[in-house]
């Protein structure tokens, strides 16, 4: 039991105890003033009737806060709810937004790339044009030396031929 609770039921106790005890005095009739008015009744009784009403007022204020502080939360917890899946759509929405954003960002990389590697292709193969063009000309070049070196040989030499 909760020490609150042991404390209120030990003191309702002593008091049953003490209204047990003192029972003959507490309903022995007394002149009363009202005010207004005498009357004789047991001040004793008067006075637990009082408390037995305000017992009964303190208790129904309690449940009635107990009841109000019950429906605030789950009112409170109806709004973190909705709050929640609020945020967890905004999260997916953004989760989706990122992944159209990351599709398009891979998109412009392969299209850059895409057009870079034409441009190298493109590149190399004007380059190797260029190269057998040179070669080309470097072989033509080298055959026409080699032909004039020929030509003078046999001019100086024109028994020997091989």
């Amino acid at each position: 039991m909760k020490a609150r609770v042991l404390f209120l039921l030990v003191f309702l106790g002593v008091f049953l105890i003490f209204v047990t005890l003192n029972w003959v005095t507490i309903v022995t009739p007394t002149a009363l003033n009202l005010g207004f008015t005498v009357v004789n009744m047991p001040l004793g009784l008067v006075m637990l009737g009082m408390l037995a009403l305000l017992t009964v007022f303190f208790l129904i204020f309690i449940v009635y806060m107990q009841t109000s502080v019950l429906l605030d939360a789950r009112r409170h917890t109806k709004e973190l709810q909705g709050s929640r899946e609020l945020a967890d759509k905004a999260e997916a929405s953004r989760f989706t937004e990122l992944r159209n954003f990351m599709a398009t960002e891979i998109q412009k990389q392969s299209t850059l790339e895409d057009g870079l590697k034409e441009s190298i292709l493109t590149r190399l193969e004007q380059l190797s044009s260029d190269i057998h063009t040179t070669v080309g000309h470097s072989e033509n070049s080298l055959a026409a030396y080699i032909a004039e070196l020929e030509d003078r040989l046999e001019t100086k030499f024109p028994d020997q031929k091989t």
